[in-house]
C-alpha cells in the first residue's frame, strides 16, 4: 500500500517541488492550505488533479488534528512559515506564532493523533546568523539575526525536544538558500531575475537593492526536496544540512542574471538605504558533508545554471504577460 504524506506550505516553492517528487515516488499527497476564498495555487496548478488539499492553519490546533486524521499521514513535511525575513521585522509577533509556535502545535497534534508519523521540519541557514565559524554544519551554534531566524530556531529546538521527550521521529533539515523560477517576487533572487527580464523587454529601467555585499550559499530548490524526503527514510531521526558549499554575493547574482539577459547591470542597479535590514547576515556557507555521506545527497544544479534558468523563465513569463495585455487591449 502506498504511503501518505501531508505537506504544509504545499502552495509554496518547496511544497510544489516536494509534491512532484513524492508523487513520483508513488505517495498519496495531501496539502494543507489556509482557508481563503481564493488560495494561490499557481505553483501547484498542474498537480491539482493528483493531490488532495485540506483546509488548515498552523495557528489552529484543531485544524491540524483534522488534517492528520483525514490524510492518515505516514509522513508530514512542515514547509509552512512566514518565511520572508524582511517581513519578520514588521510582523515579529505573527512570525513567532506561525514560524515558531505553529511547529509546536503541529508536533502536539502528531503526538495526539499518531505518534508513529514521521515529521520533517524545515530549518533555515538564517538560524546561524552571525556565525562564528565558516562553513556551517550541524554542530555550528546558532546566532539568529532576525525575528524570522529566532522563530526558526525555536521551531528547530522544539522539534528535537519532542523527539527526545516523546520518541517521535521528528527531525530538522537545515537548508541554505535554495531558489527556482517558482520563488516569490519578494525574495531578492527572484526580484533580480524578474527585473532583468522586465528591463530587457523595456518595461522598467531601474532595480533598487539593499546590501550587494551579502554572501549566500545558493542552490536549486528541486534538488533540496530530495534531501528532505531522504531524511524521513532513515532508520533514525537526526539533523542534516543541505547546501552547495559555494558562496556568491548578491552582486555576483546580479551580474550573472543581467549578463544572461544581455544587459550591463551597472547601468540599471542602484542601492537603496531603506532596503537595508536593521541587522543583516553578511556571510553564510554550508557544509553538507553529513548529507553526502549518510544520505547520498548532492546538489545537482550549479549556481550559473540556476540563475540562467530563473532569468529564462522570467523572460518567458513577462513576454506572455505582455502578449496577454496586448490581446486584452
Amino acid at each position: 500500500m502506498s504511503k501518505s504524506a501531508l505537506i504544509t506550505g504545499v502552495t509554496g516553492q518547496d511544497g510544489s517541488y516536494l509534491a512532484e517528487w513524492l508523487l513520483g515516488q508513488g505517495y498519496r499527497v495531501y496539502g494543507l492550505v489556509r482557508r481563503s476564498s481564493s488560495p494561490n495555487v499557481d505553483r501547484i496548478r498542474h498537480l491539482l488533479d493528483k493531490i488532495t488539499l485540506i483546509p488548515g492553519d498552523l495557528l489552529d490546533d484543531n485544524s491540524l488534528v483534522k488534517a492528520l486524521e483525514q490524510s492518515a499521514a505516514d509522513e508530514v513535511y512542515n514547509l509552512a512559515a512566514q518565511s520572508f525575513v524582511a517581513t519578520s521585522w514588521n510582523q515579529p509577533i505573527f512570525t513567532a506564532e506561525v514560524t515558531g509556535v505553529g511547529v509546536a502545535r503541529l508536533l502536539e497534534a502528531i503526538r495526539k493523533v499518531n505518534p508513529k508519523i514521521r515529521m520533517f521540519q524545515a530549518s533555515s541557514s538564517e538560524q546561524y546568523g552571525a556565525a562564528r565559524t565558516t562553513p556551517q554544519n550541524e554542530e555550528t551554534p546558532f546566532h539568529p539575526r532576525s525575528p524570522y531566524a529566532v522563530a526558526k530556531a525555536y521551531a528547530h529546538y522544539i522539534t528535537i525536544n519532542y523527539r527526545e521527550s516523546y520518541g517521535l521521529f521528528a527531525c530538522c533539515g537545515i537548508s541554505f538558500n535554495h531558489e527556482s523560477p517558482r520563488r516569490g517576487l519578494e525574495f531578492v533572487t527572484r526580484k533580480i531575475t524578474h527585473a532583468a527580464a522586465r528591463i530587457k523587454l523595456g518595461l522598467q529601467s531601474e532595480l533598487k537593492l539593499g546590501n550587494l555585499r551579502a554572501v549566500r550559499d545558493w542552490g536549486f530548490a528541486g534538488d533540496y526536496v530530495r534531501g528532505m524526503w531522504s531524511m524521513l527514510q532513515q532508520p533514525q531521526a537526526e539533523e542534516f544540512v543541505f547546501a552547495t558549499g559555494e558562496c556568491h554575493s548578491v552582486e555576483e547574482l546580479v551580474a550573472t542574471a543581467f549578463e544572461h539577459a544581455g544587459l550591463d547591470w551597472k547601468q540599471h542597479v542602484v542601492t537603496e538605504a531603506s532596503l537595508l535590514r536593521p541587522a543583516d547576515v553578511e556571510h553564510l556557507r554550508g557544509d553538507a558533508t553529513k548529507a553526502r555521506e549518510k544520505l547520498g545527497w548532492r546538489p545537482a544544479t550549479p549556481f550559473q545554471q540556476l540563475v540562467h534558468k530563473m532569468v529564462d523563465a522570467d523572460l518567458q513569463q513577462v513576454r506572455a504577460e505582455m502578449l496577454a495585455g496586448a490581446a486584452r487591449g
